[in-house]
């Protein structure tokens, strides 16, 4: 069991491990642990739209991919073309205390090697996260997200993120709560809601 709480311990760390790509954006800031959490849920949706994949499996993948950089820390792009993280290291040596170290390792190779239709969708998540983040910062008057936004959208892979992808761009990232019944946030009750 302590191994157990370990790594429960470690999967903490990535609450307080930030994002470094935010840096380079000039605003905005996200945890690992909260861009993992957003990543399973488009991958879930992803996978609800493709009927051969498992969905089960797909958020698991996400849930997962980050997990390596409570070790490692997270790496932008930049830091990538002159930092070499051994990542495997990291994997194996989770994996070893772990009495589901096998699946653990498993989910981290599969999701690297970007070969099954799951890991397909999976990195697809960890890329729309991006862009509903590039997206939000967009809306709030940041420059720079319509430059990343070409880069990132090159990076899907499948037809369902890349339509995805382009309804986010169109989509006023406040309008999912600020709708049109203007009287609610007038008066904050609605007509309907009266005795």
């Amino acid at each position: 069991m302590k191994n157990i709480a370990n790594f429960l311990f470690e999967a903490g760390m990535l609450k307080r491990t930030p994002r470094t790509g935010f840096q380079f954006l000039g605003s905005g800031a996200e945890s690992v642990a909260e861009h993992s959490y957003r990543t399973s849920l488009i991958g879930y949706t992803l996978a609800q739209l493709d009927e051969e994949a498992d969905a089960g499996r797909v958020v698991l993948l996400c849930l997962f991919h980050d997990i390596p950089e409570a070790r490692t820390g997270d790496l932008n792009y930049v830091n990538k073309k002159y930092v070499k993280v051994d990542e495997r290291k990291a994997v194996e040596d989770l994996a070893r205390t772990l009495p589901f170290g096998d699946d653990y390792r498993s989910l981290q190779y599969e999701f690297m090697a970007k070969e099954t239709r799951e890991a397909c969708i999976a990195h697809d998540a960890d890329q729309l996260e991006m862009i509903l983040a590039l997206k939000e910062y967009k809306d709030l008057g940041n420059r720079y997200a319509d430059e990343w936004y070409p880069v990132t959208l090159k990076r899907l892979q499948t037809e369902a993120a890349k339509n995805l992808a382009e309804t986010i761009w169109e989509t006023d990232s406040t309008r999912w709560w600020f709708d049109d019944d203007t009287e609610w946030w007038v008066r904050g009750e609605r007509d309907d809601a009266k005795p």
